[in-house]
């Protein structure tokens, strides 16, 4: 039964909220403003102190939600969870993994975060929501449509051959994914509408990404990757909330 009523365990915790907000453009003005090496310390623990918070938002909203959607907040939370292991990666914090370039192990634990969060919206449109082919093939098939012709104009069309390229191609695929079932989700139910757009955000700021791995850095390349990127996660998060508010 759907229910509009809101209790105060279903309410989106904005102190969490304001607090990821502060780290991360915090950490995005330190690191552009303070000198090296103190502005590139402060920077990366924003930045990951940012993605540490929707972790624990995802476990609040996992412990709040109503039973019947605590799979689909887990999903998204173990999710998020991977995400934040792949910023650690892309940060270099995790130098004890035997890996030649820690983009590799950002681009896996990313990946396999995005077959959760795939398996939760699969859950979500299986479950919940009258299936409508066409918007659903629809939806996936614009996305897919999409990131491959980002991947060959950022990545393939790249000046030098680089071994991430077919990697790339299939990570991006994946987030691709992400964006097509999420919108797919929005499609059926129009409040679910930052569901999408924080799928479709994480897919614009691995673009992003690729650019400056693939084409060298270019100026403002952090800040245009984590407000991006940042926010696409958040909105993710955030969901949890919306679809426990629209499905009891």
């Amino acid at each position: 039964m759907t229910s509009t009523h809101t209790t105060s365990n279903d309410r989106i915790p904005l102190a969490w909220l304001g607090l990821w907000a502060v780290l991360l453009g915090g950490g995005l003005v330190a690191a552009r403003t303070l000198a090296d090496p103190q502005g590139a310390t402060l920077g990366t623990v924003g930045r990951l102190g940012s993605s540490i918070v929707l972790v624990t938002m995802g476990v609040v909203a996992w412990k709040q939600v109503s039973p019947s959607n605590q799979r689909y907040a887990l999903l998204i939370a173990i999710g998020m969870f991977l995400g934040t292991i792949g910023d650690f990666f892309n940060a270099n914090q995790l130098k004890f993994v035997p890996l030649k370039d820690p983009t590799l192990g950002a681009i896996i634990a990313f990946g396999i975060g995005h077959i959760v969060y795939m398996s939760g919206l699969l859950m979500l449109l299986n479950r919940h929501m009258p299936l409508r082919p066409k918007a659903l093939v629809g939806s996936v098939l614009f996305w897919q449509l999409f990131a491959l012709a980002g991947w060959y104009v950022v990545v393939y069309q790249a000046p030098q051959d680089s071994p991430l390229m077919w990697p790339a191609l299939g990570y991006t695929l994946l987030l691709a994914g992400t964006a097509g079932l999420a919108t797919a989700a929005a499609c059926h139910q129009p409040p679910l509408w930052p569901l999408a757009l924080g799928a479709a955000l994480f897919l614009i700021s691995d673009l992003i990404l690729a650019v400056g791995l693939f084409r060298g850095s270019f100026p403002y390349r952090s800040e245009a990757v984590w407000l991006t990127y940042g926010p696409g996660q958040m909105l993710i998060v955030v969901s949890t909330w919306l679809v426990d508010r629209w499905r009891k």
